[in-house]
């Protein structure tokens, strides 16, 4: 017995897929309060992205700011497809980080606040923390590794926790090739990893 398809219209949405619809529609309207809900709940998602990608606080808050007024910009031509509106998001914020690279504008610049703010010695740190935090300097040592389009599928499918479907779409390409990129990411992290981590 064969059963009709489904129509998209007719697949229930979670409840908080649905409120993101919603908000993102009343942001199109250009409902500020709206955006700023959508705002609240994609900054540290797209902060991440972007401070992973060029390893400066002050860079990262920057391009970060610059990708929400860009998505304010642009939100009336967003076409909602079902999709998680934070795809949309790092999408902009990943063309800013390639933009900022291509412009020749990447200088190493550390702030005092940063300087500041990193710890001189780790004896107050709790054991934990600190194999915690060499099993993560490992492992992103090894990602860093990586080319840059396996990084960026390891970043947004395990750092992110995005879809296959979502990585697709923020890196342009089709779920099949990220399947293959993400195993051959995996692969090569494998590899790069001492045998007795973790």
């Amino acid at each position: 017995m064969q059963t009709a398809p489904i129509e998209p219209s007719t697949i229930p949405l979670s409840p908080e897929h649905d409120e993101m619809r919603t908000l993102v529609l009343r942001a199109k309207t250009g409902d500020t309060e709206a955006f700023g809900m959508l705002y609240d709940r994609y900054v540290e998602l797209v902060y991440r992205y972007v401070f992973f990608r060029v390893g400066s606080h002050t860079l990262a808050e920057d391009l970060t700011s610059d990708t929400f007024l860009r998505a304010l910009r642009g939100i009336a031509d967003f076409t909602w497809q079902g999709r998680d509106f934070g795809a949309w998001l790092v999408t902009i914020a990943r063309n800013l980080v390639t933009d900022h690279f291509k412009s020749g504008r990447n200088r190493l610049e550390v702030s005092t606040a940063e300087i500041l703010d990193t710890p001189l010695d780790g004896p107050h740190i709790p054991e934990n923390a600190v194999v915690t935090n060499m099993v993560n300097e490992h492992v992103m040592r090894a990602v860093q590794q990586l080319g840059p389009e396996q990084q960026e599928c390891v970043i947004l499918r395990f750092l992110y926790g995005m879809s296959l479907a979502e990585t697709a779409l923020v890196m342009g390409k089709k779920a099949g090739a990220i399947k293959a990129l993400q195993f051959r990411a995996i692969k090569a992290l494998a590899r790069a990893l001492p045998k007795d981590l973790g």
